[in-house]
């Protein structure tokens, strides 16, 4: 369990280059010092992620991370609305950062963000430097919102896991492309469409696909169980289980989850990945979803969901 004594050891191991699986509020990162290209090659090889697709680093607050890229007013009025929080900024990258060039995959610009959850804020601030993190699982797999998730995935990759129970967010970060004229959404997460629309007006929404992408998160098929996934199912099919979602009806499925029973999204948000993993089993032919509502934090949901019953592409 994560506590004071553990935090710096792990905060040790990542200045020494090692890997750390730590809690976020969105899902587990599997954490690497962003400044050490060995590190952060180790992060690529352990998720078998391809080097074309950029990383999320981590900061404890803006202070950090305008020394890392350009800061313009836009982006200093989203880091503080926003962080601490689920909120991932692209942005310029300064001439002069010190961050690895694999990080951010040889672009011009960089994704960064200031994680809420209290074990994040001790560890970044302990090992007194970025972390380069994202999901830790293996690429194009369910993210994982449990340390155990992490151990499945990962295994002996991770030098140590901080383990602090489930994410209470449960879906990743929002990732907002600040370097056009106008704010352009790249992955709806945990901060809402409609409360960056309160700050910013029009938001561009961009499609993601397979090309080389510009930030994290953008790849058409990504957080992929093993088995088929159906969505807005109204009616089973042979041997399907299902994740429900509100007043769905259920009948007839070999196993059903609630993602929520009272149709709460933020509940739902929370459930999705694990869910989804205790669904993957053999036993079952495929895994069913019942419709999501499109808006908050569906829009997220449904991002994932699509992502997941996409055809398969590493990622």
């Amino acid at each position: 369990m994560a506590d004071q004594e553990t935090i710096a050891r792990a905060a040790q191991l990542m200045r020494a280059g090692e890997l750390v699986g730590f809690p976020t509020e969105t899902v587990y990162g599997l954490g690497g010092d962003a400044t050490n290209e060995g590190a952060v090659a180790r992060i690529f090889a352990a998720k078998g992620r391809p080097h074309f697709n950029p990383l999320i680093v981590h900061v404890p607050a803006l202070a950090e991370a305008e020394a890392l890229a350009r800061f313009d007013e836009r982006a200093r009025l989203a880091a503080r609305r926003f962080w601490p929080g689920p909120l991932s900024l692209v942005l310029p990258r300064r001439a002069d950062s010190r961050l690895s060039l694999l990080a951010s995959a040889g672009l011009d610009t960089v994704a960064l963000r200031a994680p809420a959850h209290p074990i994040a804020q001790a560890l970044l601030r302990a090992a007194g430097r970025p972390i380069a993190a994202p999901s830790a699982n293996r690429s194009g797999r369910i993210s994982p919102t449990t340390a155990a998730h992490v151990a499945d995935e990962l295994g002996d990759s991770v030098a140590l896991i901080l383990d602090d129970g489930p994410c209470p967010v449960g879906i990743e970060s929002t990732v907002l492309d600040l370097t056009g004229a106008m704010p352009a959404l790249l992955r709806p997460g945990g901060v809402p469409l409609e409360q960056l629309a309160e700050v910013f007006g029009e938001i561009e929404t961009i499609v993601p696909d397979d090309g080389a992408p510009r930030a994290p998160g953008r790849l058409a098929s990504h957080y992929a169980p093993d088995l088929p996934l159906r969505l807005a199912a109204t009616d089973p099919r042979p041997g399907e289980a299902l994740l429900a979602f509100g007043p769905a009806a259920a009948a007839g499925f070999a196993e059903v989850l609630w993602l929520s029973r009272r149709g709460a999204l933020a509940e739902a948000a929370a459930n999705l990945f694990a869910m989804l993993r205790r669904l993957d089993r053999p036993e079952f032919t495929g895994i069913a979803v019942t419709a999501i509502p499109e808006e908050g934090l569906g829009r997220a949901i449904n991002d994932r969901l699509r992502r997941a019953a996409a055809p398969r592409s590493i990622g």
